[in-house]
């Protein structure tokens, strides 16, 4: 986002935070129409329509497979659905009013979202007089999300797509590699955790217009958290006075950001390591002044637009979660990751690590301690490196960090016995603390060559000359 749509966003939120009546329903209209505002553009055009209605359709199914059959009557979920249909509706009206700084899109004709919203909505009819839905379903919905976000996330997959749309209309591809569809990494993770919440007999009930705000709320839908819909809900309902200290919270969050992300990251971005750079730097000092800068920019351009988010809540009266909690500062690799993109370290938490953690302690013959860490903690770390893209160098990303915290509890259980006697004086403290910074703020720089770099190739020759061996 740029400086001038946050701002208007900011003064949209504040209009919605300030309705009594109505406010669910206004910040439906918002987030939903945000999400065709900010989509990416791309070939073909008609892509940034129908990947912003794709996700309204996708959440609208994954609430009523979710929702508890007292929470589906039409009675109560009528007004979010005409708001949900007006939006697309008048999306698409846009060719006629043609305001492109809104959509520049020539978007379909009418009667072509007419009968994808009639076969929408007939799916939908269907799916709710069905009542509850078995574990097979939810099962089924949760492969078919898995499925659609490795689409998204696979180079060479997204390339066959579009080659495959190319070739439906006739024309050639382009080359794309890449499908930018807004907020989806983030939406799917939403959408799971209610499938898995149901799974499990803990999801709350919830109205359409409750889940359809918790997925695609729009000061979120970016860059996150990921919140979850209790809490979220449970803030919704109950929203926060925006009053003196209100604004004070809110605009110290939204000017901290736009400091963070717009002034501090888009100048560390000129020495920031990239391809080239690492290619003609020539001294391994400089080049680990490239590598601090990106190290230093990753993060204060996705805690700037964190803080954003969350000043953007708070002037709609939601607390969102926190995201990042000072990680350089932390002494070990595990408490880096207690406090990096915290509510995504939670999700892999509660859905995989603790699920798989626990299924190979308690088996007749359960798997060694040390055994359950490793393939723990070096899966989960992978499946992380994945959601930000299904390549090699994210593999190797997550391979790096997984086995950084193996190795690094380990050797915690080894030093804790051994050292911790001569660490009873302030200075010896203070010594291995910084000592514990250093390491791992230098283990997680090296990491990011794999974020920052094309290749493992080009990483591992960055590695060599950071050691000064090339």
């Amino acid at each position: 986002m740029a400086i001038v749509e946050i701002a208007i966003l900011a003064c949209i939120a504040v209009f919605v935070g300030w309705l009594s009546k109505g406010r669910k329903l206004a910040l439906l209209a918002v987030s939903a129409l945000v999400l065709y505002w900010l989509q990416p553009h791309q070939e073909p055009v008609n892509l940034m329509f129908w990947l912003p209605t794709l996700t309204v359709f996708i959440t609208a199914l994954s609430w009523i497979i979710t929702a508890k059959p007292d929470s589906r009557g039409w009675k109560e979920n009528r007004a979010a659905v005409i708001v949900l249909l007006g939006v697309i509706t008048f999306v698409d009206l846009n060719r006629f009013f043609q305001f492109d700084w809104f959509f520049p899109v020539e978007t379909p004709r009418l009667q072509w979202i007419a009968l994808v919203i009639l076969l929408v909505s007939g799916m939908a009819f269907t799916l709710a007089r069905l009542g509850k839905f078995n574990r097979f379903v939810l099962m089924l919905a949760v492969v078919a999300l898995i499925g659609l976000l490795a689409l998204i996330k696979t180079p060479s997959m997204a390339a066959w797509l579009f080659e495959a749309m190319a070739t439906l209309r006739g024309k050639e591809a382009g080359g794309q590699s890449s499908l930018a569809w807004l907020g989806f990494s983030y939406v799917s993770f939403r959408l799971l955790h209610t499938i898995f919440d149901r799974l499990a007999g803990r999801l709350p009930s919830v109205s359409l217009a409750e889940y359809m705000n918790y997925v695609i709320f729009f000061p979120a839908i970016t860059a996150g958290p990921i919140d979850r819909v209790e809490r979220f809900v449970a803030g919704l309902n109950s929203p926060l006075p925006l009053d003196a200290e209100g604004w004070v919270d809110a605009g110290q969050r939204i000017f901290t950001g736009l400091f963070k992300k717009f002034v501090v990251a888009d100048a560390l971005a000129w020495i920031a390591l990239n391809e080239t750079f690492a290619r003609d730097a020539q001294s391994t000092g400089w080049l680990w002044t490239l590598l601090y800068a990106y190290s230093l920019r990753i993060y204060f351009d996705f805690s700037g637009y964190t803080d954003i988010a969350i000043g953007l809540g708070r002037l709609l009266g939601v607390r969102l979660p926190e995201n990042f909690d000072k990680p350089y500062f932390k002494s070990n690799l595990t408490q880096f990751w207690n406090s990096w993109h915290i509510t995504l370290t939670q999700w892999f938490r509660s859905y995989f690590f603790n699920p798989l953690t626990r299924a190979m302690r308690s088996t007749s013959k359960p798997v060694s301690l040390w055994v359950t860490i490793l393939v723990s903690q070096v899966a989960t770390m992978v499946l992380i490196g994945l959601w930000h893209g299904v390549t090699v160098n994210f593999i190797v990303w997550g391979l790096w960090h997984g086995c950084g915290l193996f190795i690094q509890n380990r050797w915690s259980e080894f030093a804790r016995a051994r050292f911790s006697a001569r660490a009873t004086s302030l200075s010896s403290q203070r010594l291995f603390q910084f000592a514990g910074i250093f390491l791992t703020f230098n283990f997680v720089s090296l990491g990011w060559l794999f974020f920052a770099l094309p290749s493992p190739e080009s990483a591992w020759n960055a590695m060599l000359k950071l050691a000064g061996v090339l």
